[in-house]
């Protein structure tokens, strides 16, 4: 299997988003890069021709998972205020 450039460009940059994920410190950036991540690996399943799984992974890595990761930490603020 040979790999087109548009193919090398998103693998680059689904290894840079996941890299970005994992070194922010911060929850609530975290869970913005996640849903960036998530978009980013939608187009890596697209390119490799799978839009039926980009578009799971669009509903799920880029809305559902930050959006629950949201709920969590506004949970947990609130249960830590006096």
């Amino acid at each position: 299997m040979t790999l087109t450039a548009l193919q090398a460009v998103a693998l680059v940059l689904v290894a840079a988003g996941g890299a970005a994920v994992v070194l922010t410190r911060d929850p609530l950036r975290q869970a913005m890069v996640a849903g960036v991540f998530g978009l980013l690996l939608a187009v890596l399943f697209f390119v490799f021709q799978a839009p039926d799984v980009a578009l799971s992974q669009i509903g799920v890595g880029s809305v559902a998972l930050p959006l629950m990761i949201l709920l969590a930490l506004a949970k947990i603020r609130e249960d830590e205020s006096p």
